[in-house]
């Protein structure tokens, strides 16, 4: 029997995938995300699993890995394509070869024209597909960027993925929409770039005039993603122990809004906003500290290093240095609000102080 997981990263529209033989207990994880580490080993520790590979379809562009954070933290064994480019995995991977976990295994085929280095995985009976970035639901990876060429992805998808079984279901590496999964029929019916009667020009012109910017993180995960999410420092920090957080690539420990508002009381929220943005339409949540960013380094010394403080601002970016300005001074149990006041006002946390700029109150 096979025991089957699909998680997945907001901020980077990621899955990523669990499978494991419940047999031995032993499993694989495809596409672990470098800021959801926490979760994942918590996932396995909860199912009494033991993580044998990290097995990553591409070098992405839009999140680090997380194959070398739960290397060392789980001992589990790094696995991707050699057509990739990156150094430090333990296995590279060409087409036809097989990845074992217990009575299990994944199939390897190449399906490179997003990246050249692509990879989808396929279970042992054919009944799922594993496809990154090469096919997506109703949709496909762009061309345009870290060597993609549409004619390949083309034959890619055409040979490697449309020649699987018309009920063989396709687990992509994100989705934008909402949509969990799909099958070959209803691509090769319904996909609008290559579905159909659609030809290779058809789709090479297609992804040619897409048109869309580059990801927002390519400067930071495409080289990070060349060293399998190994940060340059090349240390591991240490996991804290006053609430369930996750680390971002970039050494920024992040709470989620959940967890501040339950709580709130236990620690010491900390806005860095402009006092206008306080009272404006995102308002402030009602137990925050307001010192703006530019005096927080003074004001400093007016909180407890005993008592953990998360650090708030719009969006995250400018709470993300003060929990840095902090540390400098000797504070130790520092967190960012993960997404800022944008997500705490999206998940229907409760504020005080918004003004309705609209409305006129």
């Amino acid at each position: 029997m096979l025991i089957f997981r699909q998680m997945f990263d907001t901020q980077s529209s990621t899955y990523t995938y669990l499978l494991a033989d419940s047999e031995s207990r032993v499993c694989v994880l495809i596409d672990p995300v470098f800021e959801q580490v926490h979760r994942d080993a918590s996932f396995i520790s909860e199912l009494g699993l033991e993580l044998l590979w990290t097995l990553d379809t591409h070098v992405h562009a839009d999140h680090v890995t997380g194959a070398w954070l739960l290397k060392q933290r789980l001992g589990s064994r790094v696995a991707l394509a050699a057509a990739g480019g990156a150094e430090g995995a333990d296995r590279y991977l060409q087409h036809g070869d097989i990845v074992e976990f217990g009575a299990r295994h994944l199939k390897v085929r190449a399906t490179p024209g997003h990246t050249n280095g692509c990879l989808t995985y396929v279970l042992d009976d054919d009944t799922r597909a594993f496809t990154g970035d090469a096919l997506l639901i109703r949709g496909c990876g762009r061309t345009d960027f870290q060597q993609g060429d549409a004619r390949q992805l083309y034959h890619s998808i055409k040979e490697q993925i449309f020649s699987l079984p018309d009920n063989c279901q396709l687990w992509p590496a994100h989705d934008y929409r909402g949509a969990t999964m799909t099958t070959v029929c209803e691509e090769r019916r319904y996909n609008p770039r290559i579905g159909g009667e659609l030809s290779e020009s058809d789709f090479t012109g297609y992804l040619a005039n897409l048109g869309l910017p580059h990801p927002k993180q390519i400067d930071i995960a495409v080289p990070a993603n060349l060293r399998c999410g190994k940060p340059e420092s090349g240390v591991a920090p240490a996991e804290p122990d006053w609430a369930p957080l996750s680390l971002t690539f970039g050494g920024i420990w992040e709470v989620a809004p959940q967890w501040l508002e339950e709580h709130a009381d236990e620690v010491q929220i900390v806005d860095v906003r402009e006092p206008d943005e306080v009272v404006g339409p995102l308002g402030h949540i009602a137990a925050a500290i307001r010192v703006p960013l530019a005096h927080l380094a003074e004001k400093a010394e007016e909180f407890s290093k005993e008592k953990p403080v998360v650090t708030v601002c719009r969006a995250g970016g400018r709470s993300a240095q003060a929990t840095v300005i902090l540390q400098r001074k000797g504070f130790e149990k520092v967190a960012n609000l993960a997404g800022g006041m944008l997500r705490w006002n999206a998940g229907q946390h409760p504020t005080q102080g918004s003004f309705d700029y609209d409305a006129g109150l």
